[in-house]
């Protein structure tokens, strides 16, 4: 994510966790805990289960703002459940199955309690299936910044870094709990519906056409999109053939923009020469407008980042692209395994921002961290430890957090570092991982003592004297 003042917003899925009413697991921890026990978010995600795949069928109606429709979950138990939670923001709850009966539910808070008929055993596969309508609600963050359903003058966006994915489907919203998706959105004819993933099926009736996205490879939920309006569609493919898909809110084709994502497949090349073969089946972008006051940052949902068209012009910059593209190593593919381990995503993001602007004959990456060493905002926390919600995307998350990585350059040798930045989204490939398995990993790499690097650039609380 980034920004625009920096030119990011400021959500939980997984296994067991925080407290919940009723039975207790295998061990005497509650099951299916309310949260995953995120420090920064605690209540998020839930507790008792892994899902394996959503599929959304929803209908649209951008006059009223209406959404309804279904929302089929797979997942496996980890433990035995009596009831579980769905995270569920607003929106009104019809029927709901689990395997295909009836289930009790209750809700509280962004709390959707589920109890099935019959108790699912450790390690059982089921499915739910949530009926649900209503007008999506718009989140506040604790940084004051905007997430979940956005409603545009022709249509609709959804973001939801950390939290937003609840504002629209049922789930198990936190980056741990990664899954496949299905989304098919209808809306009234001429409207276009741009999500993750491929475009597998288009189908028109009564006035209505439905577009069918499917994501194969895992996803959390925060990177989940739908863009729905009056789009540009500009399909094609990169040389070494991954294909395109790019839409564009009308109003945001400005010769800057067009320029910056005419640069796509440029920089999807160099970043793989970079970071490995890029992880997706498909790439791209869309530029969409959100109204006055309630976007300003553009998101790297997966496979096609968004972008805040009423930023410009130019609505693109090559350097922002440069960084949501790179989220699709670091962030996308390999997501953190909690929200304190957000400077996975953004300080690799800022160090390819870095790289990027040596390699157009910029600034050098020396002169980029002198600057962001001098700045006293990187210094307000370490990187791997925000201490509240609120700071979830602070300068330190950014700018410290490429420090580390520079540092790390520094002392492991520009070959041994080439490796890091190769190696490091494989070795987690479509999962999590923290900041332990980060410092962990960089320890394979080499023999010398990383110990006082770490302790310094990604733990300590004082800037050092100098670089």
């Amino acid at each position: 994510m980034l920004p625009l003042l920096l030119v990011c917003s400021a959500a939980c899925s997984g296994g067991s966790g925080g407290g919940s009413d009723g039975e207790t697991a295998t061990g005497g921890s509650p099951a299916g805990a309310t949260g995953v026990g995120d420090r920064l978010f605690p209540q998020a995600g839930n507790g008792g289960y892994d899902v394996t795949h959503y599929a959304l069928n929803l209908s649209y109606d951008p006059g009223t703002g209406r959404l309804g429709g279904t929302a089929e979950i797979t997942a496996t138990a980890t433990e035995e459940l009596g009831r579980f939670d769905l995270d569920l923001a607003g929106l009104t709850v019809g029927k709901v199955t689990v395997d295909s009966a009836s289930a009790a539910t209750a809700r509280s808070g962004t709390e959707l309690v589920v109890r099935p008929a019959q108790p699912l055993g450790r390690g059982a596969r089921f499915v739910t299936t949530v009926a649900y309508s209503g007008v999506p609600e718009l989140l506040t963050d604790a940084d004051g910044s905007h997430e979940g359903w956005f409603r545009t003058d022709d249509g609709a966006l959804a973001l939801g870094e950390p939290v937003g994915s609840m504002a629209w489907f049922p789930g198990d919203d936190h980056p741990s709990d990664k899954a496949s998706y299905d989304i098919t959105v209808s809306v009234p004819d001429g409207l276009s519906v741009v999500s993750n993933g491929e475009l597998v099926d288009r189908a028109s009736a009564g006035g209505r056409t439905a577009f069918h996205w499917r994501t194969t490879e895992p996803m959390a939920t925060y990177l989940a999109t739908v863009a729905i309006g009056h789009y540009t569609v500009t399909q094609s493919r990169t040389p070494g053939g991954l294909p395109l898909y790019t839409a564009v809110a009308p109003g945001s084709d400005d010769a800057g923009t067009t320029a910056a994502l005419g640069r796509l497949p440029e920089i999807l090349d160099w970043e793989s020469g970079l970071f490995g073969t890029y992880p997706f089946a498909s790439a791209g972008a869309i530029v969409a407008h959100l109204p006055q006051g309630q976007g300003g940052y553009a998101l790297e949902t997966q496979n096609r980042p968004v972008f805040p068209g009423d930023a410009g012009p130019p609505a693109v910059d090559v350097v922002t692209l440069v960084h949501e593209l790179s989220h699709q190593w670091f962030g996308d593919w390999v997501s953190p395994s909690s929200w304190q381990d957000i400077w996975l995503n953004e300080g690799f993001a800022t160090y390819t921002e870095w790289l990027w602007q040596e390699h157009e004959g910029g600034a050098s990456v020396a002169d980029s961290a002198a600057n962001a060493f001098a700045d006293s905002a990187n210094w307000a926390f370490p990187p791997a430890s925000p201490p509240t919600a609120a700071q979830l995307f602070d300068a330190p998350v950014y700018e410290r957090g490429a420090l580390v990585l520079y540092e790390l350059s520094r002392t492991l040798g520009p070959s041994t570092f080439a490796t890091l930045l190769r190696t490091w989204p494989a070795a987690h490939p479509g999962g999590n991982a923290s900041t332990a398995d980060f410092t962990a990993f960089c320890r394979t790499l080499t023999t010398k003592d990383l110990t006082p690097l770490f302790d310094t650039w990604l733990y300590g609380k004082a800037r050092p004297a100098g670089l």
